[in-house]
């Protein structure tokens, strides 16, 4: 595991133990607050910090700070490690399904991602 993989790991190891269930506080601790408050509170948080990133870059364009970016896409990407543990799932799915993309066209990728949801809405053969 690379240092990177190893520091989103150390973190969601973090998350994971703020859970209610792990014994997470949520008068004590930020990510076992949001946790309690359910996914309404930890999505907002995502939007929020989704624009976050993007004003910073358009700052950036602008003349702005870049290291302003990093700080925004570095909360953006805590708040949505907060949803994949409150949905079971881990940084490393993430980079998973990364490496499974790994090659392929991203234009390739998104079609396919459409052809799938079709059969996947399409009425199932009776016969």
């Amino acid at each position: 595991m690379s240092t990177s993989q190893d520091s989103l790991a150390a973190l969601a190891a973090v998350i994971e133990s703020r859970k209610q269930a792990n014994g997470g506080d949520p008068e004590a601790s930020y990510v076992a607050r949001l946790l309690h408050k359910g996914p309404d509170a930890f999505l907002k948080k995502i939007g929020e910090e989704a624009t976050e990133v993007v004003m910073a870059a358009k700052d950036a364009d602008h003349g702005g700070d870049k290291k302003k970016i990093v700080c925004e896409v570095a909360d953006l990407w805590f708040h949505s490690m907060i949803a994949l543990a409150h949905y079971g799932l881990s940084p490393s799915d993430v980079i998973a399904e990364l490496q499974r993309r790994e090659g392929t066209s991203g234009l390739e990728e998104k079609a396919m991602r459409k052809v799938k949801e079709r059969e996947a809405q399409a009425p199932g053969d009776a016969s």
